[in-house]
């Protein structure tokens, strides 16, 4: 029989115990959505054109990099003087909640959310805005903007003291709109005051569709936000251990008392906001559209954060749907009502999604029974009604001192001619003219070589007629030909770019639901001057490298070369070649 082992703990060694589990719980969620930086990054890169791929990366990365040394020097403290001051409650320091360890923590996991509101707005402006601008408004945005949003929410130390909003009785448990609600409103105006991209719209007003470059990058993105989610919404149920009871002797639950209830709920929205989207998606355009099913989650997301302690699990999922389904309309309207070119919809994802279930979830409340809760279960009359007021005003305060201070800057940026790049920089792409760097460097500049092959070297030259063999082929195939071409010989090429129609049948495209015509297929144009090898040989290795037995396989051409001329020796004929 094994012997009963008792462990005897003082006061003293439970609150040290509880602190060490809180901490470790806060540190664990923070570093999750420190991790969405990545998704936000994928997510946003994927739905952007290939030449403005490195700019995007580059603003997510420079967010945090500038954004957190400016949450810590002044952000904290607005935020905690802020949300003081309008209460009159005490001031405190301007970077920190106190000395301690778990108030250095609390800090960085109040900086994480900081940062998330910050790059959300790269999204709405991406391909057109100035680096410059946009680093600045990042500052601007983490040193006022956001904290005093957050300042009237959550913010306000001092002995009995509440934050402005919270005292009337405005609920944000994890930041549906004081995080991403002020996102989206931010990003939908910069991106009002910036104007739209090139080409977007045409001079009746009507839309052009321009597709992201890579679906496999916005469905990876948005699949990290979903798995660091769970740190942004759980992990606002920051209190493992209540370290009050434990330093009388106590050792109990604390905010962790209901966090498998945030953890479901958190899990409902998302796949809700999935089903949502695509059942508009599927009846607007009749296709579910890929794009629209992975922004649908994150609205859904989105829709129950603000609310997530206060729903039942049947609000879960009808906020989630909700949310989900307002997507498609909420774009469209932006797109062609407001004609306003929401990029990556930061809008109908972050801002009305966190509206949407901020103001809704007294439908769901958990004041009410278990499964349905709220006005469902307990009629017009119930106590939760008076919910609705306070989040209303919640909701607007915090949407029109966005739209000032973002109207504002913006707007500074633009009066002064820094708030976009030049039209020429913008048709050349951000990447080259923000960042010098090519993102897809094989199909850059002329200059660039990527993937080597063997340097090409003879003994002799005969003195053959020159010919240019000019290939459009698939550009996939681009590497079989140049191993093909280099097996006879003929190593030199020159590729371009190209696009082209000819036997190849158009293809319907859909972007975000809207369906397109690609007419002009890609294609690369490679040249090839030979002289000393047979033209027969050049065409039967293109062919072979390029041949994958499907239309659009391109074709060959062999032109005579009249002279050539060798810029270094001036060697002229076919000793140039």
């Amino acid at each position: 029989m094994l012997d009963t082992v008792v462990l005897e703990a003082t006061a003293s060694d439970l609150e040290t115990l509880a602190t060490g589990m809180n901490l470790m719980w806060a540190l664990v969620v923070t570093f999750l959505i420190f991790f969405m930086h990545a998704g936000f990054a994928m997510l946003e890169a994927g739905q952007v054109r290939s030449k403005n791929v490195a700019n995007q990366l580059t603003k997510n990365m420079l967010t945090w990099a500038v954004g957190i040394g400016v949450f810590f020097l002044i952000g904290m403290g607005i935020s905690n003087n802020v949300g003081a001051a309008l209460v009159g409650g005490d001031s405190t320091p301007l970077t920190m909640f106190g000395a301690e360890s778990f108030d250095w923590v609390m800090w960085l996991f109040s900086a994480v959310f900081a940062m998330t509101a910050a790059t959300i707005v790269s999204g709405a402006v991406a391909g057109r805005a100035k680096l410059r601008a946009y680093v600045a408004y990042t500052f601007l945005l983490a040193a006022v903007i956001y904290p005093v949003a957050a300042g009237l929410v959550w913010y306000a130390p001092g002995e009995n003291a509440v934050p402005l909003l919270t005292d009337l009785g405005f609920a944000d448990f994890a930041g549906g709109m004081v995080v991403h609600g002020v996102g989206g409103v931010a990003g939908l105006t910069a991106a009002w005051i910036i104007g739209a991209r090139m080409d977007k719209y045409n001079d009746d007003g009507s839309s052009n569709v321009i597709p992201g470059h890579s679906m496999t990058f916005a469905v990876l993105g948005t699949l990290i936000l979903c798995f660091g989610w769970f740190g942004f919404n759980v992990g606002t149920a920051a209190t493992v251990i209540d370290p009050g009871a434990a330093a009388e002797g106590v050792f109990q639950l604390g905010d962790f008392g209901y966090v498998g209830s945030v953890a479901m709920v958190t899990a409902l929205g998302m796949g809700m906001g999935a089903i949502g989207a695509s059942a508009v998606s599927l009846y607007m355009n009749g296709k579910v559209d890929t794009l629209y099913v992975a922004n649908g989650m994150l609205a859904g997301l989105v829709g129950v954060t603000g609310p997530t302690d206060l729903i039942t699990p049947m609000g879960a999922l009808m906020i989630g749907l909700l949310a989900g389904a307002q997507l498609p309309l909420v774009f469209s309207f932006v797109e062609k009502t407001l004609k306003i070119d929401d990029v990556c919809a930061v809008f109908p994802v972050h801002g009305s999604a966190g509206m949407l279930g901020l103001i809704i979830y007294p439908l769901w409340s958990i004041e009410g029974t278990a499964i349905g809760g709220g006005l469902v279960a307990g009629g017009i009359l119930s106590i939760e009604a008076s919910a609705f007021g306070p989040q209303i005003l919640g909701v607007a305060v915090l949407t029109i001192w966005t739209v000032l201070a973002t109207a504002a800057v913006w707007g500074g940026f633009k009066a002064i001619g820094q708030a976009r790049v030049t039209p020429e920089h913008e048709r050349d792409g951000l990447d080259v003219s923000e960042h010098g760097v090519d993102t897809y460097p094989e199909f850059g500049r002329p200059e660039v070589a990527t993937d080597g092959g063997e340097l090409y070297t003879d003994g002799g030259v005969e003195e053959t007629p020159i010919k240019m063999v000019t290939a459009i082929v698939r550009p996939d195939r681009l590497g079989a030909v140049k191993k093909s071409l280099a097996d006879v010989g003929a190593p030199s090429l020159t590729v371009t770019n190209v696009s082209g129609r000819g036997s190849q049948p158009a293809k319907k495209g859909q972007w975000r639901g809207e369906e397109y015509t690609v007419d002009l297929h890609q294609k690369v144009k490679i040249e090839c001057v030979v002289a000393d090898v047979p033209a027969a040989d050049v065409v039967d290795a293109i062919r072979e490298g390029a041949n994958t037995g499907e239309p659009g396989d391109g074709k060959i051409f062999v032109l005579p070369v009249e002279d050539a001329c060798q810029v270094r020796t001036g060697d002229t004929g076919p000793e140039a070649v």
